[in-house]
């Protein structure tokens, strides 16, 4: 853990109004909208049961703009209710009139929860400290609340003003899945050994890309076995992939995707065959001759078995992002051999994301792995040694409200 990192233990939260910024963002059904996994939810019941005689304001995000995920909080405050044994109050507003009618009327042990903080624009935007503090989230919640609980670890790569805008503006301090996961993972830096292989998987594309390079140069990537959307890129990259993408800024992610190939060559495994939907039934072909228009959504057998290998012989393997659409069944092929390769290792083994955790109660090998994590692309960089943005607002906050 940072040196300079307050806690729930070190701020007297009693009889006050606290902002909570958690992260449930949540695995979606993508045909019913029902929430498919409730880890991250549990989670933050930990840090939420820990503030009994406080006025919880809970905030966080769900999705992204324009996918079947983007949805509002109504969901995640019912199941937090039940999680918890006792009301939560949904506000379907995130600063307007009613969050801070709801807000100004709440008294201790009263929760409320907000609704989706990207449904504002400014929380899919990334800003300075002292920007974010002059966001109109930001500027309007802090004279509502008087303290703010920082429980946000899978998104703690993100600058958004949720994050890092009110360390200095109200005491801040660290909730309980932030202060036990960084405590986990300095234990795991103590004891871990090499190969280090990594398993990337996952359509977050430019959150892999961006960290593969610091992975590589930090020694915690002798292989990086690709898989998912990002796999897709790398092999189109070089020719192997014709299909569609459907990404932003696809040309410039090529580019960089062939740069790290060239400069890296021998730390990548790329997948020899795909799974794809032809006629309701899961079919396989190499890569090179996957149908055209035809979405890929899984591995192939062959590329499970060359994976499981390499899995089975590492010192350490970490995993984030699914290899492919495991929310159906006939495309989870992939997702649960490799979680099995992993849980049979005698490596040291790190999994993270909400939907690789979802994957292993699925799959009922959540006890067999050495660190699960509900975080995505924030342990990816943390792991490649890369500083962030909530662990920065922490230490922010250590030096302004700490004795």
């Amino acid at each position: 853990m940072p040196a300079k990192m307050l806690t729930i233990d070190n701020l007297d939260l009693d009889n006050r109004k606290v902002f909570v910024r958690v992260d449930i963002n949540t695995p979606v059904n993508p045909q019913t909208g029902e929430l498919l996994e409730l880890s991250r939810i549990e989670e933050a019941a930990i840090t939420i049961r820990d503030l009994p005689n406080s006025a919880v304001v809970v905030g966080s995000h769900q999705g992204r703009v324009g996918r079947y995920d983007y949805i509002s909080m109504e969901k995640h405050a019912k199941a937090l209710s039940r999680i918890l044994g006792k009301d939560v109050t949904f506000v379907e507003d995130v600063f307007g009139s009613a969050a801070k009618s709801a807000i100004e009327a709440s008294r201790p042990g009263d929760i409320i929860m907000l609704d989706n903080l990207r449904f504002t624009a400014e929380e899919n935007m990334e800003f300075s400290p002292r920007d974010a503090e002059k966001t109109v989230l930001v500027s309007r919640l802090k004279g509502y609340v008087n303290a703010c609980v920082l429980d946000a670890f899978p998104t703690a790569h993100r600058a958004h003003p949720s994050i890092i805008g009110f360390a200095e503006l109200v005491p801040t301090c660290a909730g309980r899945v932030v202060a036990k996961e960084l405590i986990k993972l300095e234990r795991i830096f103590a004891i871990e050994k090499g190969p280090y292989v990594t398993v990337l998987g996952g359509a977050k594309v430019n959150d892999r890309i961006e960290a593969i390079d610091a992975l590589i140069a930090n020694q915690r990537a002798d292989k990086v076995l690709l898989s998912g959307l990002v796999a897709l890129v790398f092999l189109k990259s070089k020719g192997r992939y014709r299909g569609p993408l459907e990404i932003e800024n696809e040309q410039k992610t090529l580019v960089r995707a062939r740069q790290l190939l060239d400069d890296h060559p021998e730390n990548f495994e790329m997948p020899i065959d795909a799974a794809v939907r032809i006629d309701g039934m899961r079919r396989e072909f190499p890569v090179g001759e996957v149908p055209a228009n035809v979405p890929v959504l899984d591995i192939g057998s062959r590329t499970i078995d060359r994976y499981s290998r390499l899995i089975k012989g590492a010192g350490t393997v970490f995993m984030s992002g699914p290899p492919g659409a495991f929310e159906y069944e006939e495309f989870g092929v992939g997702t649960e051999n490799l979680l099995k390769a992993m849980a049979g290792s005698f490596g040291t083994t790190i999994v993270s994301g909400g939907h690789l955790s979802a994957a292993l109660h699925r799959f009922g090998i959540h006890e067999s792995i050495d660190h699960v994590s509900t975080a995505g692309g924030a342990l990816v960089q943390y792991l490649a040694g890369k500083r962030l943005p909530l662990i920065d607002a922490l230490e922010r906050a250590a030096n302004k409200w700490g004795s």
